[in-house]
């Protein structure tokens, strides 16, 4: 069986007057250690389902397995990274990277040093006793995702990280998130709007429809491209061919949605 498994899930939102059906019969494998991108129009259901998948929604119909276990199970073992960085600003960055460890009782003098190694790992050795308002918005978000891989997460769910930094830090945060993940094994789904991203940090992409939402297509990034940092990626010859394919399936349901 595969690491994670999304077979057959629906989903409706359900008010007074009228049910909105979300998502339509999607089934996905995810093998562990793989980098997964979500992409399609506003409204196709992207985040409705990393929300099933990190178990803070049920899904209607269907089942996700993480190991075979439901995510509600083990939702502790996810980690969860937003556009917002949510650092508490009355607390010093020591005390913020080590809040999941305090919440899961496993905070120990192992775990402590293993945070603050991947502090390091990140540039971030010298602010432990700094305050959230005194560091830039990349800064932060390095700091958010050392807190979310302090706990060993087996799965990390990402929605749209970078989108609220500028462009010079997030290409930079790409190459530092990809090679850290990548290092340490850990398998992850990005949710995105940026077809560049998906295709600079992906093993595979999958294309979403909306209305309700369904697996469109699903891309698989050529191994010359996997095999480089997500900067790397951006400058080679194949990006350019790679990101009008995807581009162009992305007019194609956008207009049809329109219509």
């Amino acid at each position: 069986m595969s690491f994670l498994t999304i077979q057959d899930v629906h989903h409706s939102y359900f008010s007074p007057k009228s049910a909105t059906k979300a998502l339509s019969n999607i089934s996905l494998d995810v093998e562990e250690g793989e980098f997964i991108s979500f992409i399609g129009p506003s409204g196709c259901g992207k985040t409705t389902l990393l929300s099933i998948i990190a178990g803070l929604l049920k899904p209607t119909e269907g089942k996700v397995l993480l190991q075979t276990l439901p995510p509600q199970k083990i939702r502790h073992q996810m980690g969860y990274m937003l556009q917002q960085d949510y650092l508490f600003p009355w607390k010093t960055i020591e005390e913020n990277i080590l809040i999941g460890l305090k919440i899961t009782n496993s905070l120990t003098e192992q775990t402590k040093q293993h945070a603050f190694q991947l502090l390091d790992t990140m540039g971030l050795s010298k602010v432990l006793q700094q305050y959230p308002n005194e560091l830039s918005g990349g800064m932060r978000q390095r700091v958010a995702l050392v807190r979310t891989l302090a706990v060993e997460p087996k799965l990390l769910l990402l929605d749209e990280p970078f989108s609220a930094l500028d462009y010079q830090t997030k290409l930079k945060l790409e190459d530092l998130v990809h090679s850290t993940l990548k290092s340490f094994g850990k398998t992850a789904i990005l949710v995105t709007h940026d077809i560049g991203e998906s295709i600079a940090m992906s093993d595979r992409i999958v294309l979403f429809s909306p209305n309700p939402g369904k697996i469109h297509k699903i891309f698989h990034v050529p191994k010359e491209l996997k095999d480089l940092k997500p900067f790397e990626v951006r400058n080679h010859d194949t990006f350019s061919q790679y990101f009008q394919i995807i581009w162009k399936e992305l007019e194609q349901l956008e207009s049809r949605s329109n219509n």
